[in-house]
């Protein structure tokens, strides 16, 4: 069981505790359908996740076993210095994939919200853990254990996840050394000005450093230059890979095609009109991708949403409990599921029938899963969590003209 994992339910806890200030203060920082498409996406993410990561520390425990040049004792200074070193690799890993197609296609899912906020923390790509984890080789290569590096680095991991928040302001000092919600804020702007800053994990002095800090001027203009368009999370996964295929196959040498996912985002050939150009939102024309659907489908989605949080907490926390065709099975169902949710939120009735079929194939599988008395607890836990929210959600709407305003 991973940190990330554990973290679950502080995670869903702080979301209620943001969604509560959102309500109180009249920010609405919050969209319902934008909250379960993120939420989609991180489901999605920890499911992939759950199937490699045997595999990624295979790899460091291999490069560690045989190839390291020094031994690492388990020490704080150990341990002060793989903090210092994931943190530097994370930055340049991060920098690198707003800079080079084929990364930012693994990476783009993380951006594509147009609010900003706890959830869109957990708004993370399917893929993009098989994309980073190489990154931190060298850690093994010198002598840092496994167990040392996936630690630090869901450290890592973790401290980010607060700072997806507009409830903090600027906080000082503190922020001359750490990443903070409003260096944070800058880097999911999609106004040039603030594209590609502000990359660090925790510590902002990498920015600095290497020349890619950015102050927060005003408040930014969410999401990516070209917004997405729709909640379907395999479309959030899968779209830009699908125009650099498109780009690739329109270039006439193989050097370009190359180009196109060796390059950053933006880039063209000249033959398909040279690089394009990002524009400046207009903040009191901008208008968020929206979907209105009747109070019936909303309560049903959320409901669903609820199941679909116990069953993937289940997944995670009795995964090894459960049999390899138990594990891929579960797996693939809670990947359709979030799949159906994202298509019910866009209206398309034909998700209904997945639905009806996807909750027999549910059924089918409640009488194979083995169940603990850990698992109760999980569940009860979960749905103590969760029940409160969805009331949270109630007048919320989300706060696209505030930023002109303020």
């Amino acid at each position: 069981m991973d940190a990330i994992a554990l973290a679950i339910p502080f995670f869903f806890l702080l979301i209620g505790v943001e969604l509560a200030w959102s309500a109180w203060t009249h920010r609405k920082v919050y969209r319902f359908n934008d909250f379960i498409s993120n939420l989609g996406c991180g489901i999605g993410s920890q499911i992939v996740g759950a199937f490699s990561k045997a595999f990624i520390f295979a790899a460091y425990l291999l490069v560690f076993d045989r190839f390291r040049v020094f031994n690492m004792e388990n020490s704080a200074i150990t341990w002060i210095t793989a903090f210092l070193l994931v943190d530097l690799l994370y930055y340049w890993f991060h920098r690198l994939s707003h800079e080079v197609n084929f990364l930012w296609a693994a990476h783009i899912v993380h951006h594509q919200s147009e609010e900003y906020n706890l959830s869109v923390a957990l708004r993370q790509s399917w893929f993009q853990g098989l994309f980073s984890w190489w990154f931190y080789v060298p850690l093994a290569f010198l002598g840092f254990h496994p167990l040392v590096i996936l630690t630090v680095a869901a450290v890592n991991t973790l401290y980010q996840f607060w700072i997806h928040t507009k409830a903090v302001d600027r906080m000082g000092p503190f922020e001359w050394l750490f990443n903070t919600p409003s260096h944070h804020r800058v880097h999911h702007g999609s106004d040039p000005k603030y594209l590609d800053r502000n990359h660090a994990g925790t510590l902002i002095i990498w920015d600095k450093l290497f020349g890619t800090f950015q102050a927060e001027v005003e408040e930014p203009t969410y999401g990516i230059t070209t917004p997405l368009g729709t909640w379907d999370p395999m479309w959030a996964n899968f779209h830009y890979w699908g125009e650099l295929v498109t780009m690739a196959k329109r270039t006439s040498t193989w050097t370009d095609r190359m180009r196109v996912f060796l390059k950053s985002p933006g880039w063209r050939p000249q033959e398909l009109g040279g690089p394009s150009i990002p524009v400046e939102w207009d903040r009191h024309t901008y208008t968020k991708f929206d979907t209105q659907l009747p109070n019936s489908w909303s309560s049903y989605i959320g409901f669903q949403f609820v199941i679909l949080l116990i069953v993937s907490s289940y997944f995670l926390f009795q995964q090894q409990l459960l049999s390899v065709a138990l594990q891929w099975s579960l797996g693939v169902l809670i990947v359709w599921w979030v799949m159906d949710l994202g298509a019910l939120l866009e209206g398309r009735k034909w998700a209904l029938i997945a639905e009806f079929v996807r909750t027999l194939v549910l059924i089918g599988l409640l009488f194979w899963l083995p169940l603990t008395i850990a698992t109760y607890t999980m569940i009860a836990v979960t749905i103590a969590l969760l029940v409160p929210i969805p009331f949270l959600f109630h007048g919320t709407k989300s706060d696209q003209r505030e930023r002109s305003e303020g």
